[in-house]
């Protein structure tokens, strides 16, 4: 796995990942008509696919001009090919996707998501609905990009950065060459808006001393997350052991709300 020191930690504890209750909190939560930020998400795998696939420098200056941080995270953290805006950092990078199965994978995603208005739309309430449960959480900046199967969503700095060729289907099959049907189950476009509250979430509120916390630290604080998550999408995205671990936790103490799991937790900026 290719990351940052940034967001090791992130997704060190996503890792960690392998019956819904209060069903009047969910309520509010999908009718919230709370007036955070819409969310459009900046197209840059579209310039992606230009240079990827035609090898235009000029596309490449665009990537750099346009979307400087989100090209460099690319570049530099994710696929670890060279420092940015080097002459031989450019040649890598558009030699690396040239791989025939590469070149099948970002024409069929972005074929896949041609439109992304209801992405948008979706998106857009369920951070209005996180707000709500939240109200110190800030509306974030999402853009989608192309990373060679490398991740699924990518958070840095209060971004996210959605892989959205991690998100073509189950039955997708370059996919079966690569990935265990459990992953599969996980790699379907109803999964985007999930993992992007879910790994938010994460990024928001780091488990303290991740490296000495108990395995039961760290999976009562990732289900804490996934419970939330599965409330702001109003279905089960997510139902391992970690969710059913918080959700036993709850059901002894029927006292506790979701703004009471997090009183304590400062988000971080």
């Amino acid at each position: 796995m290719k990351i940052t020191t940034r967001y090791f930690t992130i997704l060190l504890t996503a890792c960690l990942l392998l019956a819904v209750s209060s069903c009047d909190f969910s309520s509010q939560l999908m009718s919230s008509t709370n007036s955070a930020n819409e969310i459009k998400v900046k197209r840059f795998d579209r310039l992606e696919y230009q240079y990827l696939t035609t090898g235009e420098f000029s596309a490449l200056q665009q990537m750099s001009t346009d979307y400087p941080t989100e090209t460099r995270t690319l570049i530099e953290d994710i696929l670890r090919i060279g420092q940015m805006n080097e002459e031989e950092t450019n040649k890598r990078f558009l030699t690396f996707f040239q791989d025939s199965l590469l070149q099948s994978l970002i024409r069929d995603t972005e074929e896949k998501f041609a439109n992304m208005d209801k992405l948008n739309d979706d998106l857009t309430d369920a951070f209005r609905r996180l707000n709500k449960a939240l109200p110190k959480i800030a509306t974030p900046y999402v853009y989608s990009q192309i990373t060679a199967l490398d991740q699924s969503i990518v958070i840095k700095d209060g971004s996210i950065g959605i892989s959205l060729d991690k998100y073509l289907g189950k039955d997708y099959p370059i996919y079966k060459e690569f990935f265990k049907e459990e992953q599969l189950e996980k790699m379907t476009p109803k999964m985007i808006i999930p993992d992007c509250v879910l790994f938010y979430l994460i990024s928001l509120y780091p488990l303290d001393n991740f490296d000495s916390a108990t395995q039961e630290e760290r999976d009562m604080h990732i289900g804490k997350m996934q419970y939330l998550a599965n409330k702001i999408v109003g279905f089960r995205a997510y139902n391992d052991e970690p969710l059913k671990k918080m959700e036993a936790y709850l059901k002894k103490h029927k006292d506790i709300t979701i703004e009471s799991m997090f009183e304590e937790m400062e988000p971080e900026k």
